[in-house]
């Protein structure tokens, strides 16, 4: 069984989607993959305890706190490639980004593999669905550039100034060495 419910947020209405007993999703509104991978007849149910975990990470989170991937059970459904991405993403820290293809080698590694086609780690993270909490706001084009956030350019450029990342235009100036 699938439950959902909404919250509302800075950058809009969040969608949570849950087990049960962790979070499976959780969709910034208009987002790129919305809802991709959630039943098509979820049960709408406020009070699971997983929920109110959800509400209270992101009550800390938009207040400027620091709260980790790991403060919530996550079960994001995915291929074993995607789970891989997934996992690093939340390896990211607070007020760094990483590149693309700084991803792609590390999943690379990961798998055991010479290298990672940078598309497919692309397409992971676009399709990440556990926004905000699994961190692919964080991943930034080779050049530094903003390129691609399937909540929107906008969104992830609020979402990296409110994590501390120094920014000017559509670059960023301060970059993670991973």
């Amino acid at each position: 069984m699938t439950y959902l419910t909404q919250l509302p947020s800075p950058l809009g209405t969040l969608t949570l989607a849950s087990d049960g007993e962790a979070l499976t999703g959780l969709w910034l509104e208009g987002q790129k993959y919305f809802r991709n991978g959630c039943p098509p007849d979820p049960v709408r149910r406020e009070a699971l305890p997983v929920f109110r975990q959800a509400e209270d990470w992101l009550r800390r989170y938009f207040a400027g706190a620091r709260p980790g991937p790991e403060a919530l059970p996550l079960r994001p459904q995915g291929s074993p490639f995607q789970q891989t991405v997934w996992g690093l993403l939340k390896g990211i820290p607070y007020g760094t980004v990483t590149t693309y293809k700084a991803l792609g080698e590390r999943t690379a590694a990961a798998l055991g593999r010479e290298r990672t086609p940078a598309r497919a780690v692309g397409g992971a993270v676009a399709r990440n669905p556990i926004s905000l909490v699994i961190p692919c706001h964080r991943v930034v084009g080779a050049d530094g550039s903003l390129t691609g956030y399937a909540g929107g350019l906008d969104r992830k450029v609020w979402l990296l100034a409110l994590e501390g990342v120094a920014l000017s235009g559509a670059a960023v100036l301060r970059r993670s060495a991973t």
